[in-house]
């Protein structure tokens, strides 16, 4: 579909949306004043028509006559109280079902057989002496509309910075002594292009730095595309310090493959930008490359990985085999591999001794619930493994929740994650 129709089709959809939404606010308005009704008219398509001319505006205006943040913002403002307002036209369907079958059993019946039908329909919910099925449908679409609109406005306000702290235990065979309770702190999927609040971002890190970690580890996504984007936050991120070093590796996003560049030179000389600022803030980088630690005399590999995804998203620009060489001999191996389809299409079948690897990605798709063990997001519809710890023998794979967000400015349930794990000897 070229971009002339869509700029049509879609405001006609999303007033077909209005137009459909509008029954549940005027049946429930229908008993207050002429003027009253008049007003909630006004309002409800002065913001509809509001809506609508901003996306016409957003789709005419050039790329980059405004900020990404704005951008986003301005999109989310248009997409979140529609999407919500899909909600209110699933219930407001099922009252039409009963219209429509009301009105097919007139075609065929006697009126007194039609006035049983109807009495009966009546009855279903609730009584009528209380509120009529129709009035407690369109009440009921109301508050199915409202619901996800305050939860994706709140997950905005509130849930895009409300960092949490996991600790996770990883028991190993192989651990040398000395290693044993070393702790690792881990983020993953900053997307500084998305940031707006660069006050709770910095918060955030203070946070990390009060868990006074041995060693950090961030695995991708530094940017949303632009290496440019992390610009303004390297005297936030520089402060992420640690005694054994902070290790980093690149994901999906940070080859800039989601936008159009003017040549290839210039795609290329954005990734050796993003590797630049993983330097300028005193992260060492790495990019199919291993590096020995040695703690008390004792000694375990680390392994990083470019992007090796086998998924949504499937950029394919690591060499494993290239990383891993020369770590043989070490008793335990620790993998930053952004990716976390990468554990079950390469990792576990080819490299049964790399004991942890540490991934990213997913964001738990910023939307879900966890409570206790119970937990549900439609990640999991993509990723077999799309948030927390998974075990297979002695391997483990670690999904982190990311501490940013992409495209939706916010999430909900599943909140931004800063990781701290504990090494042990199993």
């Amino acid at each position: 579909m070229n971009r002339t129709a869509f700029l049509f089709i879609v405001p006609i959809f999303l007033l077909l949306i209005d137009v459909y939404v509008y029954q549940a606010v005027k049946t429930l308005s229908r008993s207050a004043s002429e003027s009253t009704q008049r007003t909630i008219a006004i309002i409800y398509w002065g913001f509809t028509a509001l809506s609508l001319l901003l996306y016409v505006v957003m789709q005419l205006m050039p790329p980059d006559s405004i900020s990404r943040n704005t951008r986003t913002f301005l999109w989310a403002s248009i997409a979140i109280p529609y999407f919500s307002k899909i909600f209110a036209v699933l219930i407001i369907f099922i009252d039409d079902i009963g219209r429509f079958f009301r009105w097919i059993v007139s075609l065929f019946y006697k009126p007194e057989v039609r006035e049983a039908v109807e009495d009966t329909t009546r009855k279903t919910l609730p009584p009528t002496d209380t509120i009529s099925r129709s009035d407690f449908l369109m009440k009921t679409a109301l508050v199915a509309g409202a619901i996800p609109l305050v939860g994706f406005s709140w997950g905005i306000l509130s849930g895009a910075h409300d960092y949490r702290i996991r600790r996770i235990k990883l028991p190993l065979k192989n651990l040398p002594s000395g290693f044993n309770g070393m702790t690792i702190a881990q983020i993953s999927d900053i997307h500084s292009g998305s940031f707006f609040n660069k006050t709770a971002v910095r918060g955030g890190v203070d946070l990390l730095l009060k868990q006074k970690p041995d060693m950090v580890f961030f695995t991708g996504d530094l940017v949303n595309s632009h290496a440019e984007e992390v610009n303004s936050y390297i005297d936030v991120f520089n402060k992420v310090k640690a005694p054994l070093g902070v290790y980093s590796t690149l994901g999906n996003h940070d080859y800039g493959k989601y936008v159009q560049w003017p040549s290839a030179q210039a795609e290329r000389q954005n990734v050796l930008n993003v590797i630049a600022a993983h330097k300028q803030m005193g992260w060492n980088i790495m990019l199919d490359e291993n590096k020995i630690l040695e703690q008390n005399g004792d000694k375990i590999a680390l392994i990083g990985v470019q992007n090796l995804g086998f998924g949504p998203a499937a950029l394919r620009a690591g060499n494993l085999a290239k990383a891993y060489r020369g770590t043989e001999e070490y008793p335990v191996k620790l993998l930053l591999s952004h990716d976390p389809t990468h554990w079950d299409a390469e990792v576990r079948p080819q490299y049964p001794d790399i004991d942890v690897q540490f991934s990213g990605h997913t964001h738990g798709a910023q939307f879900g619930v966890e409570i206790g063990d119970a937990r549900w997001s439609p990640a999991q519809y993509f990723y077999k493994q799309w948030a927390g710890l998974y075990q297979d023998g002695n391997q483990r794979l670690y999904v982190n929740r990311g501490y940013g967000y992409i495209g939706y400015p916010g999430r909900v349930g599943i909140l931004p994650e800063i990781t701290i794990f504990e090494l042990m000897k199993a």
